[in-house]
């Protein structure tokens, strides 16, 4: 009989992971919240892990021509000077551009178009209550329907709303850092690069090209406030405004468009849990392991779908496979989310001197890294091969 995994998310885990048990002859069924595909969102990088993940999955070519084209990235100081500048890497790891840069919207299309037709998808619903028995799990959808399954798996973000139902208590680490992600037109002085610009006040603003003719633009800040996520869009667009309003560099032009802007704003946290699993409901991607600013988000989406999707596949009963899934991640995303608050905040200085002494750094870093660059990537940089990768070779390549 062939066994059936309803997922919840449509973004990167999610699909992933159908289209891995789609070649080992499971049925699938993704379940999104969102009305349509979200095709928003910023640059994610394939790096160690997740890039040879891709690749065994045959999606590396598709991720190539997807390829934002950045070059590296640029430092900058309010006038538009460079401070420092990091070429792209060139290997799997190196550089703080990794060698394969695609927007987050792109890689959901890749996954979705090569899922379509062996999955079912249902946009515009999620689950509200989950009931398990012996054999397979029944999800009540949002529409009202039930769905009877042999796995369920919640694939959604660091805010799951779904979560709940399968790990009630939720340690969330709020970093106090605030990020929104806008995109924006395209203008002639717009090049290859990465710019980003930090000054005083935690306050940072980024440029990014991206391959669909616009540029994806970031303003960030450091808050002991809590909960700025949770304002409506006009209460987001004050705090910006107002954050920003005394900032040089590209920060007007970004202030201008904020009004047509698409624009995510959100809390960076890390979700730390002492279990992923229930029975045969389990937690994947940000909803289990949000790992916070540096980067990781999709390598890890991408190593723990394969590693699910290969542990189901092998394994006959669910909550073994589920363990054993757990087993073999948890090494790899405690790496990921170690990072230190010191780190954060020197990356985004709050006084004139703090500043001072970031530039100084990014100088000195620069020209170790055009020297060392792999070695200076292994010591800062976030821990892309901190996992041998079982070989499945029942999920062959889609």
């Amino acid at each position: 009989m062939t066994r059936h995994a309803l997922v919840s998310g449509a973004s990167i885990a999610g699909p992933a992971l159908a289209l891995q048990l789609n070649a080992a002859g499971w049925r699938t069924t993704v379940v999104e919240r969102a009305p349509r595909l979200r095709d928003e969102g910023q640059n994610v990088d394939l790096r160690g892990a997740g890039r040879e993940v891709a690749r065994r999955l045959g999606l590396e070519d598709a991720v190539r021509a997807a390829n934002t084209t950045e070059v590296g990235l640029r430092l900058m100081d309010e006038v538009g000077g460079t401070v420092a500048e990091f070429p792209a890497g060139e290997s799997g790891t190196d550089g703080p551009t990794a060698e394969l840069e695609i927007l987050r919207g792109e890689m959901a299309r890749i996954l979705y178009e090569r899922t379509d037709e062996a999955t079912e998808y249902r946009f515009g619903d999620s689950i509200t209550d989950l009931a398990e028995h012996d054999d397979h799990v029944t999800a009540t959808l949002a529409s009202g329907t039930t769905v009877d399954a042999d796995v369920v798996v919640v694939a959604e973000g660091t805010r799951s709303h779904t979560r709940s139902l399968v790990v009630p208590e939720v340690d969330m680490t709020e970093l106090g850092l605030y990020i929104a992600y806008l995109t924006i037109p395209r203008t002639a002085d717009d090049d290859r690069w990465w710019r980003w610009m930090h000054t005083t006040g935690t306050r940072g603003v980024s440029l990014r090209p991206d391959n669909l003719g616009s540029t994806r633009a970031m303003l960030s800040f450091l808050s002991d406030v809590r909960g700025l996520e949770a304002l409506d869009r006009d209460g987001q667009l004050t705090i910006l405004r107002r954050t920003f309003a005394d900032v040089g560099w590209e920060a007007p032009r970004v202030l201008e468009a904020l009004d047509d802007a698409s624009m995510y704003f959100d809390a960076v946290a890390q979700v730390k849990l002492d279990r992923w699993s229930h029975g045969r409901t389990v937690l994947l991607g940000d909803a289990a392991w949000a790992a916070g600013p540096f980067g990781t988000g999709t390598s890890l989406a991408l190593t723990g779908s394969y590693i699910l999707a290969g542990e189901l596949a092998a394994q006959p009963d669910v909550p073994t496979a589920l363990a054993r899934y757990e087993q073999l991640m948890r090494p790899f995303v405690d790496r990921a989310q170690d990072v230190k608050p010191a780190m954060i905040r020197a990356m985004n200085p709050r006084t004139a001197v703090g500043q001072k002494v970031q530039r100084g750094a990014a100088k000195v870093a620069a020209e170790a890294f055009d020297k060392l660059g792999g070695l200076v990537n292994r010591i800062a940089g976030p821990p892309a091969d901190a996992i041998d990768l079982p070989d499945y070779g029942h999920l062959p390549a889609a």
